[in-house]
């Protein structure tokens, strides 16, 4: 069947089923390892492609605008508006889950920070998955490959590719002096956080091109739209998979109050992120057995690992009251000093509006006495600013907030349907703070910030703590601070993770084929075995790039089987 490359909402009479179509591989979710995928797989000129994405397309500005995330978080336009169930570990709060649902997924809301991880987190990837090819060694040149570095090409880094690096476009003195501090606390200075030891501080590079967001959708997606074998359909909510006993054959989707049928030739691939693509196998009868039947589910495949694992970054926010220097808080307090931020954007797309969310990071040990800490298991996300929470206004007084991450949290989440409903939200239950080891490394993590904000650098400005406070002391005491002020920092991973067939808990073996059922797939965040020690973004990216060499790879091996058996065995030679 000849496709074309519409990119088109789904359209059609209320009640219908109609059928979309037939195509090789029909790929689930438009965000960053769909954008990679639809890209990659649709270069063989002899397959189609079907790329699904239940958002729309990413023209609104404040996408391409980095500090418009702060309008795309939390808007239906652009977010799938997910929250938590409330977190005993948070003090029984619930946190609001941003996820992109929109062309580019979460690489159109998110913060832009181009980060790989440590080499250690990928040779553990292989060690537990028992699969060389997901050690450091073998995953950098992926990430090379994909790379268009400001730097140009090196030991360390690709030029040329789809992904752009840069520097940021701005400096704050306030971020400047707290590299500083850090540095005095015994935190070395870095240039390059991806090199495979994150150890240090210094300014994030981001994935944006002149002081313009470079999401998945402009670096993969736009280059590919012109091939006829790629089609693209938005407004187009998958509901659940088409199995004809343990093969994958096609999808069900909805669009404008139609319901769709599109088939599947070769491979559906879900990557829909690590909260959709469970929820889109448990709706289709691939999970937790007992589970599936409880809600009325007929089980096409039992895997208890769907769904489990859930792994997510939680961030503590302090914030520190400073004299002397300026910040974002007064700088964009009055009239003019938005209309001077505003036009040295249009003019030189530089300044508070080229920001990324967080500008100066560090990584770090948070306990250089437990010989057990042999590499940073803490990330900080330094700002020129502070507000009470995320959405309200910033205050109206200089001030810089320093959170801090537990790269490698024990603690271990969840995310199911409770309802057989296709457009009812999932259950995302992040479990944070759950370990004793998490708590204390939350308090270490409060007491090392400390240690920075008195460092003789940061005396001039005077710093006063106004989140968490002062007043929170003790271990105990230090824990709680961490419940009151913790939130996500929007890196949820590991829901559909990888392993051996013969792990119980795994959901994809190390080609990242669905256990158990045949012309499947999952490609995103989920199939993390465990959490990268930085942001996740690019890690993702990683990830699809080996799965669409996959994925070419089995289809060529199958062509040459099928040729193989269909060319006729040489007449037998007589000899006279």
């Amino acid at each position: 069947m000849s496709t074309t490359h519409a990119t088109s909402q789904a359209t059609g009479t209320a009640g219908e089923r109609t059928v979309e179509g037939e195509f090789d591989y029909i790929v689930i979710g438009a965000g960053t390892a769909g954008c990679v995928l639809a890209n990659r797989l649709s270069q063989d000129r002899d397959v189609s492609v079907l790329l699904l994405e239940a958002g729309g397309k990413d023209d609104y500005h404040w996408i391409h605008i980095p500090v418009g995330y702060l309008h795309c978080i939390g808007n239906p336009r652009t977010d799938w508006l997910y929250k938590t169930a409330a977190e005993p570990g948070l003090n029984g709060r619930s946190l609001s889950y941003p996820r992109g649902k929109v062309l580019g997924g979460s690489s159109s809301i998110n913060g832009m920070i181009y980060m790989r991880g440590q080499r250690e987190d990928y040779d553990e990837w292989a060690r537990v998955t028992n699969d060389a090819s997901w050690a450091w060694d073998a995953v950098l040149p992926v990430f090379k490959r994909s790379e268009d570095h400001h730097g140009g090409g090196d030991e360390w880094h690709g030029a040329g590719g789809q992904w752009r690096v840069e520097k940021q476009r701005l400096k704050w003195k306030i971020l400047e002096t707290f590299a500083h501090a850090a540095h005095e606390a015994g935190i070395p200075y870095t240039e390059d956080f991806n090199r495979g030891d994150n150890c240090g501080v210094g300014y994030f590079e981001v994935n944006q091109k002149h002081g313009i967001r470079w999401n998945a959708s402009k670096a993969f997606l736009r280059p590919a739209l012109g091939r006829p074998n790629l089609t693209i359909i938005m407004g187009a909510h998958t509901q659940r998979l088409v199995f004809e006993g343990k093969r994958c054959v096609g999808v069900e989707y909805r669009g404008n109050n139609v319901d769709y049928v599109a088939k599947a030739k070769g491979e559906v691939i879900l990557s829909a992120g690590a909260v959709n693509s469970p929820q889109l196998l448990e709706l289709s009868g691939i999970g937790n057995g007992a589970r599936l039947q409880n809600l009325g589910i007929d089980v096409v495949q039992d895997l208890r690992g769907v769904g489990e694992n859930l792994q997510d970054h939680l961030q503590l926010r302090m914030a520190y009251k400073v004299r002397g220097v300026r910040t974002l808080n007064t700088s964009s307090a009055h009239w003019w000093g938005k209309l001077m931020i505003g036009l040295e954007y249009l003019l030189m797309q530089s300044g508070p509006m080229s920001m990324a969310p967080s500008q100066l990071g560090a990584f770090a040990r948070s306990d250089d006495g437990d010989v057990s800490i042999t590499r940073p298991d803490l990330q900080y996300h330094v700002q020129p600013l502070s507000l009470d929470r995320f959405g309200e206004p910033l205050h109206r007084f200089n001030a810089f907030t320093a959170s801090v991450c537990h790269l490698r949290p024990t603690s271990r989440g969840s995310i199911h349907i409770g309802s057989p409903d296709p457009h009812a939200a999932p259950l995302i239950a992040p479990n944070y703070l759950s370990t004793d080891y998490d708590r204390h490394v939350a308090a270490n993590a409060l007491r090392l910030t400390r240690r920075i904000a008195a460092a003789p650098a940061l005396a001039r400005y005077s710093p006063e703590e106004i989140l968490p406070g002062v007043q929170f002391q003790t271990e105990e005491e230090l824990q709680r601070a961490a419940g009151e002020v913790g939130t996500t920092i929007f890196h949820p991973v590991g829901t559909c993770r990888m392993g051996t067939t013969d792990d119980p808990a795994a959901v994809v073996d190390t080609r990242l084929r669905v256990i158990g059922v045949e012309g499947l797939r999952v490609v995103d965040a989920s199939v993390m075995p465990n959490i990268t020690s930085g942001n996740t973004n690019s890690p993702t990216l990683m990830i699809a790039e080996r799965a669409s060499e996959m994925i070419r790879a089995d289809r060529r091996a199958q062509r040459s089987t099928m040729q193989n058996e269909a060319t006729p065995a040489a007449a037998p030679v007589s000899v006279a």
